[in-house]
């Protein structure tokens, strides 16, 4: 069994290992446009929710920490792996609800849900991506014997890599590039910073450089972005990433904010709770999301 302050310190630790290893993430980042942000994306999503956690009690419950974390990156979600990632730790959360602790069987159903939600939030799910890294994961956890968490995350770190090492076969871009997905790597960075806490180590530091330990591979190893031959500025149609929050009002429906968002661009990935909407589009034409999404609410 995990308690309420392991849960803390292990997402405390998984949103320090991120951001001590950001620009390493970003420097794989080439999909599904080259752009270099994933990981500086992925850490400030879940760096969001580490003031919030570090104000937590040692005696919280695993549920109270998991919402508190949920909540916070829905808000702080930053590009497309970002409110992945967050719709991942929302599994937690909706696992997790009105629970003091969580044993192995409570953590697979965190991993179950949290995939299940970020595979229906996005506009057009694609495999070799962070996607598929934390899916076979949760695959291989839920068919595992671990006898404890800490075993149980071991399972986690080791499927998570292996799938992680196949995503240029799975993703032609990653490939031609000679990188593994960034989104992936940066989910298996903080499921790493997370794993050092359940067995009992010490919450790693913020603001420390990490060891490289982004997977590249071929002649183009290292180039990441810089690769000038993966997409030029005139391939891409959608030139404006366009993100907010929407306060919404009563009645307000998600669904039909996304279809608008989905029929006005690419790179679709809503997510909401009781109060808001986070929406995450490629768009030509941002004016045209925005002026729609004030009809739900106030951004």
């Amino acid at each position: 069994m995990i308690s309420g302050n392991i849960l803390r310190d292990a997402i405390i630790s998984g949103a320090n290992n991120i951001n001590n290893q950001r620009s390493r993430v970003d420097e794989l980042n080439v999909f599904p446009v080259p752009d270099g942000d994933t990981g500086t994306n992925m850490g400030m999503t879940v760096g969001s929710a580490v003031r919030e956690l570090e104000a937590l009690d040692d005696s919280c419950t695993v549920g109270e920490a998991a919402k508190t974390a949920a909540s916070a990156m829905l808000r702080g979600a930053r590009g497309n792996s970002g409110v992945i990632t967050s719709l991942l730790f929302r599994g937690f959360s909706k696992a997790l609800e009105g629970k003091k602790e969580a044993d192995v069987a409570d953590i697979v159903a965190a991993l179950q849900k949290g995939v299940e939600g970020a595979y229906k939030a996005v506009m057009k799910p694609t495999e070799g991506t962070i996607l598929t890294v934390a899916r076979v994961a949760s695959e291989e956890a839920a068919a595992s014997d671990a006898a404890d968490v800490p075993a149980l995350w071991d399972v986690v770190l080791t499927a998570g890599q292996k799938a992680l090492d196949d995503t240029p076969n799975l993703l032609p871009v990653l490939k031609k590039a000679g990188v593994v997905d960034a989104g992936g790597q940066g989910i298996m960075v903080i499921f790493e910073g997370m794993g050092k806490v359940f067995h009992g180590e010490a919450i790693i530091a913020g603001g420390e450089a990490a060891p490289n330990k982004a997977k590249l591979s071929t002649e183009n190893a290292g180039k990441g972005v810089f690769t000038d031959d993966l997409m030029k500025v005139e391939d891409i149609t959608n030139g404006y990433c366009t993100q907010f929050l929407i306060n919404k009002y009563e009645g307000a429906s998600a669904a039909k904010m996304r279809a608008f968002a989905e029929s006005n661009g690419d790179s679709v990935v809503c997510i909401e709770d009781d109060d808001v909407i986070n929406l995450h589009v490629h768009t030509a034409d941002p004016g045209k999301i925005l002026s729609e999404a004030i009809k739900y609410g106030y951004l």
